[in-house]
């Protein structure tokens, strides 16, 4: 039995439905201000002459405050050429819809806020106050810290580098204590032929350690490494490449570490909040005298009891004849690298959020920006802020949702 064949009627037309695309907007034109910082030694700049002139050139507007670049060294000069407008008023800069600053917003800074202003800066958490906050909250402002802000593989890239420049100045700042010109041992740190090497102990196995250890083996010392995660002490050896000696947290092994080490490192992170004190000020007492401290997470309460916050331009104190060297911000002692490291991830950044037709459309499409914005139009988004001043939390995925 044969089957007809199909007819296919000539009048039959098939037509393509409209899909429905989450289309990428138009382009927007971005207005940047970049304020002087007058925070207390605060020497960055998060935008380099550089990156001003990549985002002028890709049809954006920087406007920057007089002197803004001096402590890196980058000059007004600098900013002008790359198409910046300097302007010599503070409100004038703070009128940029977008402020990007290198340090967090204070008090002063309040009255010159606009509604509505998106702000890339950091947050300091230990300095941070409900009051400040409700200001923010009142303008409807959008905050980005750089220390909550992930890049695409999950990692923070400002605090990584930041880690970076910590942990390699720490070598540096060590051998410069450790020698004779600053009334040091007179010890070369490192090590040369024939005489047994410098003792570096590093507590804590993160990024800060991981280039301290680096550094130090570098120049030749014994390094010896703790840390209560295997995990990251097994993730430290791998990165720097081969076996250190390494040992967890126990205090009998560390006290006896203590006793016979020229540097003594305190690198510990601290997941919000404060650090955990590992060094007892008994430990440091059976120090070497003429031994050196650097407590690198000072800033958040330090490891070693004996801490206490120092100043660029004081930095060390002496405790039971150890010196200790206890200066919060390291990287803005470094301030030219620490800004080129800041710039080179905002720049990229601004230049999406420019391409998506503005930031909002950028986190839309980009997720992981979300972890770095603590407040969005006014609401609070980051729990561990609203926790600990009470104040309203707002889960911002919600947000941006309700907002499409």
């Amino acid at each position: 039995m044969s089957h007809p064949k199909p007819r296919i009627s000539t009048s039959f037309s098939y037509e393509t439905l409209e899909e429905k695309l989450d289309v990428k907007p138009k382009g927007a034109q971005l207005h940047i201000g970049i304020p002087k910082e007058t925070a207390f030694q605060e020497n960055r700049i998060a935008l380099t002459p550089d990156a001003v002139g990549v985002l002028v050139s890709n049809g954006h507007q920087v406007v920057i405050e007089h002197n803004a670049g001096e402590p890196t060294h980058f000059r007004d000069k600098d900013y002008s050429e790359a198409g910046a407008r300097i302007v010599y008023e503070k409100a004038e800069v703070f009128r940029s819809p977008i402020l990007v600053k290198s340090a967090p917003v204070v008090d002063e800074d309040l009255p010159f806020l606009q509604y509505n202003q998106q702000i890339f800066s950091p947050i300091h958490m230990s300095v941070m106050k409900a009051s400040l906050l409700e200001k923010m909250m009142e303008k409807r402002i959008t905050g980005i810290s750089f220390e909550a802000l992930k890049d695409d593989s999950g990692t923070y890239p400002i605090v990584r580098s930041m880690s970076e420049i910590a942990g390699s100045a720490v070598m540096l700042i060590a051998a410069q204590y450790l020698g004779s010109a600053n009334h040091g041992k007179g010890v070369l740190l490192g090590g040369i032929s024939g005489i047994p090497p410098t003792k570096v102990i590093i507590i804590g196995a993160g990024i800060v350690g991981e280039y301290a250890a680096r550094a130090a083996l570098a120049l030749g010392a014994s390094v010896k490494v703790f840390d209560n995660s295997v995990y990251r002490l097994k993730r430290l050896q791998n990165n720097i490449g081969h076996r250190l000696w390494t040992s967890v947290l126990e205090p009998r092994i560390l006290s006896k570490q203590l006793k016979t080490c020229e540097v003594a490192v305190g690198a510990l992170g601290s997941q919000g909040g404060r650090t955990p004190v590992v060094v007892t000020e008994e430990m440091v007492s059976n120090m070497r005298p003429g031994s050196v401290v650097i407590d690198v997470s000072v800033d958040r309460g330090g490891c070693f009891e004996t801490a206490e916050i120092t100043t660029h331009e004081h930095p060390i104190f002496m405790k039971y004849g150890v010196i200790h060297y206890c200066v919060p911000n390291i990287p803005s002692g470094f301030a030219r690298t620490a800004s080129q490291a800041i710039s080179s991830v905002l720049m990229p950044l601004l230049l999406e959020a420019g391409d998506s037709g503005g930031f909002e459309n950028l986190i839309w499409h980009k997720v992981n920006l979300r972890s770095g914005i603590y407040l969005f139009k006014g609401a609070l988004t980051n729990f561990h802020l609203s926790q600990r001043f009470d104040l309203k939390y707002t889960d911002l995925n919600l947000l941006i949702a309700s907002q499409r």
